[in-house]
Formats: C-alpha cells, sequence, structure tokens
C-alpha cells in the first residue's frame, strides 16, 4: 500500500506544468488598489449626491431574459452579450441600467411609490471595440425618476449631472440639450418619412464624429436624397441662444406633427433650469444631439468635455414608453447616466480629486516583544475611526518595515520600539518627508487623528 500511494505522489509529481500564461479577456481588465480607491471614491461622491436629491438605492442582476433586453435599445442590441444558459434558456448580460429598471418598476409596482426615484450603480457589458475609456465591462451611475410627466423631472436629471461632474471637479463640462419628437419633426419637414427617421437620428448623432460630408454620405446611403439630407444638416446645425433656436424651431415646424410640442417641453424645461439654480454656462441646446438609443421619446441630454478634448461624460433622456413595454400601460420616467470610466481616466490623467489612501498609517513594532503593545496601539487607533495596518514584519529592521510602509503608499508610522515603550512614547513619522516627533503615549490617538486629517 505505501509503495502504492509513493508511486502515485511520484506521477502526480511528473505531469507536467500548465505554460499557458495568465491573460484577460480584451475589453475587461482588473482594478488596482489605487484603482479601486478612486472607483470607491468617486462612486461615494456621485452615491451622496443622488441621496441628497431623494434617491434611493436598488441592484438587479446581471444576467436577464433576453426576451427583457431585446428591442428596445436599437443598435446597442449588435453588441449584446448573450447565449444559452445550461437550462437552455436564452439569457443576456444587462448593457444598461434603464432596461432592467423598467423590468423592476413592472414587477414591484405594488410597493413602489410613484414618483419612483432610484439611483443604480453597477457593471454592465457591451462587445464593441474597446478605446480609451471605452471596455466591454463598464460601470454606469444612473439616476432615474419614474412616474412624473413633468420637465421638473428632466431639469432634475439635468441639474444632477451638473452637480455630479462640478463635485469631481471635471472641467469645462457643458449638458447639450435636445428632443426627440423635435429630431423627427425636423426629419418630416425635410421631406423624410416616419420610416426611416431611425437612420436620420442615428446619422445625425455621428455629426461631431464624422462632420457634415460624412453625415450626408450617411443619410444618401440609406435611401434619403441630397435635397433632404442637406435640409437635415442645416436644421441640426443651427446655433443661437436657447430663445433663438426654439424660436425658429418653433416656427418651422408649426405645422409637423410633435414639433410645438417639442419646443413647449423644451421651453418648460429651460424654465424649470433656471427654477432649480442650473448654471446658464452648464448647458444650452443643440439641435444635432440625437442620442443613439431607440427607447427615448422626450429630452435627451448628453453632457461633453471639449476643451479638453474628452467628449461625452454622461447621457440622459426620457423613455416614457419604455415600462409600458413590461407593464401594458405607459408610465412616465427620466433620467440621467453617469461614464464612470470615461469620468475616471479624467480625474486620474488630470489630477482632479486629491488622492486618498485606504491605510492611514502603520503601526510598527520594531522587535518581536514589542508586538502586544503595538498591537494594543494599532486597536486603540482603530477604535478613533482611523484606519491602521499592524506592521507583521517585527522580525525585520525598522529600516526595512518602514519602506514597505512607504512602498504601499501609505503616510505615516507609528513607532512602538523598547525604548520608547519604556518611556511611555510614540513616535508619528512622515513617511514622505522623513520627519518625526515624539508623542506621549496617552496623547497618541487624539494626535494621530490630527496628523491623518490634514
Amino acid at each position: 500500500m505505501g509503495s502504492a500511494i509513493h508511486a502515485a505522489h511520484a506521477t502526480l509529481e511528473l505531469l507536467p506544468v500548465s505554460s499557458r500564461k495568465p491573460s484577460i479577456l480584451k475589453g475587461f481588465r482588473d482594478y488596482t488598489p489605487d484603482q479601486m480607491r478612486l472607483r470607491l471614491q468617486v462612486i461615494g461622491i456621485f452615491r451622496t449626491i443622488f441621496e441628497r436629491h431623494g434617491f434611493e438605492p436598488i441592484d438587479t442582476p446581471a444576467l436577464e431574459y433576453m426576451e427583457i433586453l431585446t428591442g428596445k435599445a436599437g443598435e446597442n442590441e449588435k453588441l449584446m452579450y448573450h447565449f444559452l444558459d445550461q437550462g437552455e434558456r436564452e439569457v443576456g448580460l444587462r448593457y444598461d441600467l434603464t432596461v432592467p429598471l423598467a423590468r423592476y418598476v413592472a414587477m414591484h409596482q405594488q410597493e413602489s411609490v410613484l414618483p419612483f426615484k432610484r439611483y443604480h450603480i453597477a457593471p454592465v457589458w457591451r462587445a464593441e471595440k474597446p478605446q480609451r475609456g471605452r471596455f466591454r465591462e463598464f460601470w454606469q451611475c444612473d439616476a432615474d425618476i419614474v412616474g412624473s410627466p413633468s420637465m421638473l423631472a428632466d431639469a432634475e436629471a439635468v441639474s444632477i449631472l451638473t452637480e455630479a461632474l462640478a463635485a469631481v471637479n471635471l472641467p469645462n463640462a457643458v449638458v447639450l440639450i435636445n428632443h426627440r419628437k423635435l429630431l423627427e419633426a425636423m426629419a418630416l419637414l425635410a421631406g423624410v418619412d416616419a420610416e426611416r427617421a431611425g437612420g436620420v437620428f442615428r446619422a445625425i448623432d455621428k455629426l461631431a464624429k464624422i462632420g457634415p460630408d460624412g453625415v450626408k454620405r450617411d443619410l444618401i446611403a440609406t435611401g434619403i436624397d441630397e435635397i433632404a439630407a442637406n435640409r437635415v444638416i442645416e436644421l441640426a446645425t443651427r446655433t443661437g441662444t436657447p430663445q433663438e433656436l426654439l424660436g425658429a424651431a418653433e416656427r418651422d415646424l408649426e405645422a409637423i406633427p410633435g414639433g410645438v410640442e417639442a419646443v413647449s417641453d423644451l421651453r418648460d424645461l429651460v424654465v424649470a433650469l433656471d427654477e432649480f439654480g442650473v448654471s446658464p454656462a452648464s448647458w444650452k441646446i443643440d439641435l444635432s444631439l440625437a442620442r443613439g438609443i431607440d427607447y427615448y421619446t422626450g429630452p435627451v441630454f448628453e453632457a461633453t468635455v471639449e476643451e479638453p478634448k474628452i467628449g461625452s461624460v454622461a447621457g440622459a433622456g426620457r423613455y416614457d414608453h419604455l415600462v409600458g413595454t413590461f407593464l401594458g400601460r405607459d408610465i412616465p420616467a427620466t433620467g440621467m447616466s453617469l461614464g464612470m470610466e470615461r469620468i475616471l481616466d479624467v480625474i486620474q490623467e488630470f489630477g482632479l480629486l486629491p488622492r486618498r489612501h485606504a491605510t492611514a498609517a502603520v503601526v510598527i513594532p520594531v522587535l518581536p516583544d514589542t508586538l502586544r503593545e503595538a498591537s494594543r496601539l494599532a486597536n486603540e487607533l482603530r477604535g478613533a475611526g482611523i484606519n491602521v495596518d499592524l506592521s507583521l514584519l517585527a522580525n525585520r529592521s525598522l529600516g526595512d518595515q518602514l519602506k514597505v510602509a512607504a512602498r504601499r503608499g501609505i503616510p505615516w508610522a507609528i513607532i512602538a520600539g523598547p525604548d520608547e515603550i519604556s518611556r511611555d512614547v510614540a513616535l508619528i513619522r512622515d513617511l514622505t518627508t522623513g520627519e518625526q516627533r515624539e508623542v506621549a503615549r496617552d496623547g497618541i490617538v487624539d494626535e494621530a487623528k490630527r496628523t491623518v486629517s490634514r
């Protein structure tokens, strides 16, 4: 028996070790401690703003039945991850947080009080081409209001957008505003029938990327004649103050179904933005803004930063029919979504937020026999609300322990050596400058709190 066991062990030892290198799917990534600290810091800022406005958190499954997700996202559906699970059910990974919200409202209508203000911060998945600030797995931060047809709800979405971007010091962000029915009316005015209006939206939505000539080519490729294509581009690229643009749109679209209604909505929205105290410099009417998702029915918004050239960092819009696809009756809804990945990239690149440390200080026992006192000191500091790491390297020199703490980015060290313990003191050392000072043992907690809060 013994020899058989020995032979089995020998066989196991001879099995080849896999030569496959660790790898990760393209468009996915790991998050380092530094990246996660910043991510959680920004999420905390956004969560505070959402809750300050009376929004409540929810969560939904990452996987949904395919029938829940399809027929609502237009071109985005081509990017959906979907498959048959082990029960032969067709399922898909959520590609945004809005469709799951609509399903949630339909299923929880009895316990949801309208207007229902919810926020949701979670990952979503799209199989698109990875590029800077765009990944196949990414996080969205959404705040939505379900159950209010008033432009006050849309104004609050814009207000939250501007407040959130200002809170992370994002420079020069401007929210562009348009109306989906205004786009439809513009297409009809240009001679494009309703069946081809979707192609117009998708083409106009690329105006900033491919320019008027590129949009014109795309419009003609969908079967729209050159005269109509020129008219669409002329209407979409108008500039002026909100009053000038809405006045011109009202005159042009007076006889077009939905046109005057859209202008009226936008006028109400402009008034509400002023009443909410949203700075006029933080938003503008942009008749070329389309937003590519099919479920939008009213005002649409997009926050962009042009200087530096960052592009879109958030999007929003009204979707009054989406909940109705699950419920059988329409419930008005509007909301906004912050592009977490793009915002984090910008914050990191330009140093827009102060760096935070998960661990404020390390307590270092200089020798193994000082570990008991160092542990007691670490527990007192933790009890006072300070994030403290107790060094596990008491068998190493003080210099080595200080180097390890500095490499981890810990800003402060509290040193408890035999000499300090015998004199009832401790040392507080700045790991950036190397400066240190001696503090009485009974005052170390208060002094540490003052130090790490600087």
